[in-house]
């Protein structure tokens, strides 16, 4: 803990120009990452950082700028989101000022900001949005975690409460997928189909937990028509699968398994042609369902099928490979499309805090997230829901400390708090939003799912600071950055306070 890199820290710095409704005309934004000692991915980090500076929202004229600072810390380093999560944590706050000067609320600003068709898709890097289907989610979302009844039930609370306070927020997420790197946008497979029907599968991508090797092995188990207990995934090694790309990006799923759909489809294709002239019928009558291949009316299992095709000496073994087609990135102009689609998502979330003490806890959440179609809804939940407790924990008690000596404090589970199982809000919806197929043709249409979901949890901030800036009416702007544990919660309260008296007696 002491020694190893963290999530960069950042500073943001803006100028945003506005009308009276909310709408934002132009946004200069300066984005400083600590990078540490060395630069390590700070670089990326930081390019990623500026390429979801948008989030959800058309900026007609952008001017973007990262450093990557160097100190004399620990150099910082990749982390879930890569950027991504600090890059709309900038863009939420000029929503909310914005939302603070005009009198409205944050979610009648960002929905006059929301990217639209026509002259209204285009990213400050000049990628167009293609796929935009956010606006539909959160009219969902809003219907179904009953916002507008909820927001007007926590003005009456807050009224009436002078110690509690609640607060309430909606954060919609526009997550790009690919590495801003193009040439890391590829992987390799390799299948082979053995005489008992087994199957032996390994890629490029490393398992961590997050469930790749059960999503991509139920792809080969899909095109052969079998169980996944005829699957056998060998570890990673770059002697089987050479030159491989980082697991990372959230692209797992997408680049191995298209891959290793590619080499089960030519095992696949080889069969299907033998047994088509095996038993004089046209290859459209040769099916692979229920650990059988049919044709016509001959029925043989797998390892016959695999059998019959040894005897005529056909190969049982392929690679794959695929290559994320469409993108393309300028790293000088910082222009190009840099991401093949984009995942979306909607988060609501309700707080309650102690003004007398900071202390604070998430009360409900709902999402709808969106992951085409999902290649297995029991791991792309528990992604949803992991990836919104672990933001969170970064929005909420993930504090670094470091002493006057340069000693970082907050070195084990006894300093540095995670959240635990009595954290996770005790009201938890979590939806994925069903009949959105991926536009683009990845592996049956699914949507990646590993980073996105983290960005929901800014939702917890944006309440936090609502339920702060409802000590004022929501008439000042509230001086609360993440990490909001109790003591900075705290010190925005008193903080409002101060201005609130102090704007009382001018």
């Amino acid at each position: 803990m002491i020694i190893t890199g963290k999530r960069h820290d950042f500073i943001i710095d803006y100028d945003v120009g506005f009308d009276d409704t909310g709408r934002i005309a132009a946004l200069k934004m300066t984005y400083a990452a600590k990078a540490g000692n060395v630069a390590d991915l700070s670089p990326p980090v930081v390019t990623r950082a500026l390429c979801h500076a948008d989030n959800c929202y058309y900026i007609p004229h952008a001017h973007f700028r990262g450093y990557a600072c160097k100190t004399n810390t620990t150099s910082n380093t990749a982390f879930r989101g890569f950027g991504g999560p600090q890059g709309m944590v900038g863009i939420e706050g000029v929503i909310e000022a914005i939302a603070c000067a005009t009198g409205l609320r944050p979610e009648q600003v960002w929905r006059r900001n929301l990217y639209g068709i026509g002259s209204r898709d285009r990213t400050p890097y000049g990628q167009k949005v293609e796929d935009n289907i956010i606006e539909a989610l959160v009219d969902q979302v809003e219907r179904d975690a009953r916002l507008a009844d909820r927001r007007a039930d926590i003005d009456a609370f807050n009224r009436q409460s002078p110690v509690i306070k609640k607060g309430i927020a909606l954060m919609p997420v526009k997550f790009g997928i690919s590495f801003n790197l193009p040439a890391l946008n590829q992987a390799g497979a390799l299948v082979h189909l053995y005489t008992d029907g087994s199957i032996h599968l390994n890629h490029g991508g490393t398992e961590m937990g997050q469930g790749l090797f059960v999503k991509v092995a139920q792809v080969v188990a899909q095109i052969f028509g079998v169980g996944l207990d005829r699957i056998k995934v060998s570890a990673t090694r770059t002697d089987k699968v050479p030159n491989t790309s980082a697991t990372a990006a959230s692209t797992g799923s997408d680049v191995n398994g298209m891959a290793a759909q590619e080499a089960a489809m030519a095992i696949r294709n080889r069969l299907v042609d033998l047994l088509a002239r095996h038993f004089s019928f046209p290859e459209s009558a040769v099916r692979f369902e229920g650990g059988k291949v049919y044709a016509g009316q001959n029925e043989l299992s797998l390892g016959e099928a695999a059998s019959l095709a040894w005897r005529n000496r056909i190969s049982l073994s392929s690679t794959g490979y695929y290559r994320t087609p469409k993108i393309h990135w300028d790293p000088k102009t910082m222009q190009g499309r840099p991401f093949y689609y984009f995942a979306y998502g909607a988060c609501v979330s309700e707080v309650a805090l102690d003004t007398l003490t900071g202390e604070n806890r998430v009360l409900r959440t709902d999402i709808i997230h969106d992951v085409g179609t999902s290649l297995n809804p029991a791991v792309d939940k528990g992604q949803i829901e992991g990836g919104y407790v672990q933001g969170m924990g970064w929005m909420t008690m993930e504090e670094l400390w470091w002493d006057a000596a340069g000693v970082l404090k907050t070195h084990a589970p006894s300093t540095y708090k995670i959240p635990g199982s009595r954290d996770v809000p005790p009201e938890f919806n979590v939806h994925i939003l069903q009949d959105s197929p991926n536009r683009e043709r990845t592996v049956y249409r699914s949507k990646a799912v590993g980073e996105p979901p983290l960005m929901l949890a800014l939702s917890v901030w944006l309440a936090l600071r609502d339920a702060v800036g409802s000590l004022a009416d929501h008439k000042l702007p509230v001086n609360l950055d993440p990490p909001c544990t109790a003591e900075a919660v705290l010190d925005a309260v008193e903080d409002l306070q101060r201005r609130t008296a102090k704007r009382a007696a001018e």
